[in-house]
């Protein structure tokens, strides 16, 4: 999306505006009107990629989130299919999707962040590259796109973290906790007076170490995988330079496995930081009865120390599994979703055109 990048500037007159555009023309660049409408398009499509694909499996994030919190001496979900099956019976239909409306609240405009940062991040890098080698034809290496997707999902996650703390506790309540959320702003408003602004930020330097790989892999490795289809075109699944949706479909699968098995240990620990400090926590989370327990950690070292000591390497892995199954149609279908909705749109999507 080279063609598509503009300098803006802060206060200018209309000469001078006149002189830019002037110059961007012959630079074959757009005109800033045209990047401010190509920029809400992206936000838009990065949104829309955000809310369809954690719809989808809503009911596999809400698992995952339960069996990484639950407490070890008090297990309720004892697997995928058997947590499904329970959530059923205890909750019915609508505890399937429990946590999903402030999840797509928060995950919009993470999501719209996440791929606008991303690609304004690849166009900054790329233009540095190709001026640091001389060549105007640099294109990304998978580097470099791991570096962009590392910004991107640094950005979206800070901006919208208070956001996911209020998911996870949201996501375990259960019919029977002994004190419960509203919703998200009761949440939001609630956890600011009894434990203080800090607390919405709790779990987040696990979060920011986690998404560097997490987002950063996803990112370079479905680029690398749709550039090196396209470069190769084996098995015919490359027509005029264009991958089917099928196609997209595999690589953005692929990147999600990746991605998330690097980065689960971090995240398992960012859910149980964000549950510390929580006065009339869920059962699911304290335990019943003898068992009852207080989650206790002072930081982000004494939780892995903590989980893994009391409960086991494995502990940190919890969830892996309804996660797996998630991740990949989840990931595969934001990155679809968005392509899809930009094409809609009539925004380029190639960043390296």
């Amino acid at each position: 999306m080279a063609s598509e990048d503009v300098k803006s500037e802060s206060a200018v007159s209309t000469i001078v505006n006149l002189a830019e555009e002037a110059k961007l023309a012959r630079e074959g660049v757009r005109a800033p009107s045209y990047a401010v409408l190509s920029i809400c398009k992206s936000l838009v499509a990065g949104g829309v990629a955000g809310g369809v694909s954690r719809t989808a499996v809503a009911p596999l994030e809400r698992l995952k989130i339960l069996l990484q919190v639950q407490n070890p001496h008090n297990i309720k979900y004892n697997g995928t299919i058997q947590g499904l099956k329970y959530i059923w019976r205890a909750e019915g239909f609508r505890g399937l999707f429990k946590g999903n409306g402030t999840n797509c609240a928060r995950i919009v405009p993470n999501s719209a962040v996440k791929f606008f940062s991303y690609e304004q991040a690849s166009k900054g890098i790329l233009r540095l590259y190709q001026q640091k080698t001389g060549n105007e034809d640099a294109q990304l290496t998978p580097l470099l796109r791991l570096g962009a997707g590392a910004c991107a999902g640094i950005i979206a996650m800070s901006a919208t973290y208070p956001m996911d703390l209020v998911r996870g506790r949201l996501t375990v309540q259960t019919e029977n906790s002994p004190y419960r959320y509203r919703g998200i702003f009761h949440a939001l408003s609630t956890v600011l007076r009894e434990e203080g602004p800090r607390a919405l930020y709790k779990g987040w330097l696990p979060s920011v170490i986690g998404v560097i790989p997490y987002v950063g892999l996803n990112f370079s490795v479905y680029e690398s995988l749709k550039d090196f289809l396209i470069q190769t075109k084996p098995f015919g699944l490359v027509e005029d330079n264009e991958l089917s949706v099928t196609t997209r479909l595999a690589c953005g699968a692929a990147a999600g496995t990746v991605g998330q098995t690097v980065a689960y240990p971090l995240d398992v620990i960012r859910r149980r930081m964000q549950m510390v400090g929580w006065n009339n926590a869920a059962s699911v989370v304290t335990g019943d009865g003898r068992n009852k327990a207080p989650l206790e950690y002072t930081g982000m070292i004494d939780a892995f120390r903590k989980t893994v000591r009391h409960e086991g390497f494995g502990a940190l892995y919890k969830g892996l599994v309804p996660n797996s199954v998630k991740v990949v149609p989840s990931i595969a279908i934001a990155f679809v979703t968005y392509e899809v909705v930009k094409d809609i749109l009539g925004v380029e999507i190639r960043i390296s055109d």
